[in-house]
């Protein structure tokens, strides 16, 4: 899958891109509204690519066991409709118009679409934008099913959303195409803090943004992320560049109730509003911030939060 440049009044809004993707791998892109656009429309025209856009919604008037039974006889599979109607769990809505369900399970019933696709590759446009936590769960398991045999791209705004399914993750903005470290390894290991290091009280963080030093007190921090070996301070829906390592801003913000909760992320504890849990081996962190950020947290770390939040 390549991307050419594409430049708009001579500012570079997308750069070349090679991305190889592989079946038992889902590819998410976190990148804005502009740039969603252009990538969307990059796949137009490409027949192995089904692409499903933002808000799209059909159909309406058929109830879900029509709109099912209709999808199966247009795409000519063999699948019986109450096995089907099982593993999408709408047993309960099967007689119900779509039009008359719920804003959330009227998207989930909408991207069931994808399910009977014939193409090679599924591209995706903020398919968890509209679902509520019970439809994204039953979304994901059959994404994680299609990825089985078909090839997986989600396009979002959201960091929260991207880690749901994906198991790799890129970030295009102003500063390029990246990836961003997501994995969990239990054999990371954490350097062991001394006392006198766990002692030290750090009054400032010091940081840089438009060649301006930028002091915050520790308390102002919501997360701080390693993005392609760049440090980021984020504060308040803003990120921030700091000099120091991710090990040494965890050592220094320990007493201030920091904590390590994945390799590339360190949260403040104070902000964390909700343990998410979308499969056995896979957990988020929502903040309780003005973006409402999510972070991921690592199986490995589970267990001494757990502890530490008396849980």
């Amino acid at each position: 899958m390549q991307f050419e440049p594409i430049y708009d009044n001579g500012e570079l809004l997308l750069p070349k891109i090679e991305l190889n993707m592989t079946l038992n791998e889902s590819v998410g892109i976190i990148t804005d509204l502009k740039r969603k656009q252009i990538l969307m429309n990059q796949f137009v025209n490409h027949s192995q690519y089904y692409l499903f856009r933002a808000g799209q919604a059909e159909y309406m008037h058929l109830t879900v066991e029509e709109l099912i039974t209709f999808l199966i006889r247009v795409t000519e599979r063999s699948d019986r409709l109450a096995p089907l109607m099982d593993y999408f769990s709408l047993k309960e809505e099967r007689k119900i118009r779509i039009k008359n369900l719920t804003s959330s399970k009227r998207m989930y019933v909408t991207l069931l679409r994808v399910f009977f696709a014939h193409q090679p590759t599924i591209v995706l446009e903020e398919p968890y934008f509209y679902l509520e936590e019970e439809d994204r769960r039953h979304f994901k398991r059959i994404l994680d099913d299609l990825s089985k045999e078909k090839q997986i791209l989600i396009l979002t705004s959201n960091l929260e959303d991207a880690l749901i399914s994906c198991d790799v993750v890129y970030r295009l903005n102003e500063s390029g195409f990246h990836p961003l470290d997501i994995r969990d390894s239990e054999e990371d290991k954490q350097e062991v803090q001394e006392q006198d290091q766990a002692n030290i009280t750090l009054q400032k963080i010091s940081t840089k943004r438009n060649g301006k030093l930028i002091l915050f007190n520790p308390p102002e921090v919501d997360y701080i992320e390693s993005v392609d070996g760049s440090i980021l301070v984020h504060v308040g829906g803003e990120n921030y560049d700091c000099a120091l390592t991710l090990t040494e801003l965890e050592a220094r913000l320990l007493n201030f109730g920091f904590f390590r909760c994945h390799r590339s992320y360190i949260v403040n504890l104070q902000k964390v509003r909700e343990i998410i849990t979308w499969t056995k081996n896979s957990y988020s962190l929502r903040l309780n911030t003005a973006k409402d950020a999510v972070v991921p947290l690592s199986r490995s770390k589970l267990h001494e939060l757990k502890v530490l939040l008396n849980i």
